[in-house]
């Protein structure tokens, strides 16, 4: 039996939000992270403007969020991130 190809999907996600206040960062990472979990998909993240305080070392996270540098740190070991 003959085992079907699947094409490489690449996939860019742009985040230039700050990582708390709202929940854009964290969405983008949450999908990014979903995504990277497939072999078939090659997963960046792109941090901009707002977005590199995402990567910052040590943050304190308000009460009620996630932490983005975890998700960060998490991702970077599966896919690439760049600033």
């Amino acid at each position: 039996m003959d085992v079907p190809v699947v094409a490489q999907q690449k996939f860019l996600i742009t985040i230039n939000d700050g990582p708390y206040g709202t929940e854009r960062a964290y969405n983008a990472l949450r999908l990014a992270l979903n995504l990277s979990k497939h072999p078939e998909a090659a997963v960046r993240v792109f941090l901009v403007g707002d977005g590199v305080v995402c990567a910052r070392k040590g943050q304190k996270t308000p009460d009620g969020y996630y932490n983005v540098e975890r998700m960060l740190k998490s991702l970077a070991k599966r896919g690439e991130v760049a600033t």
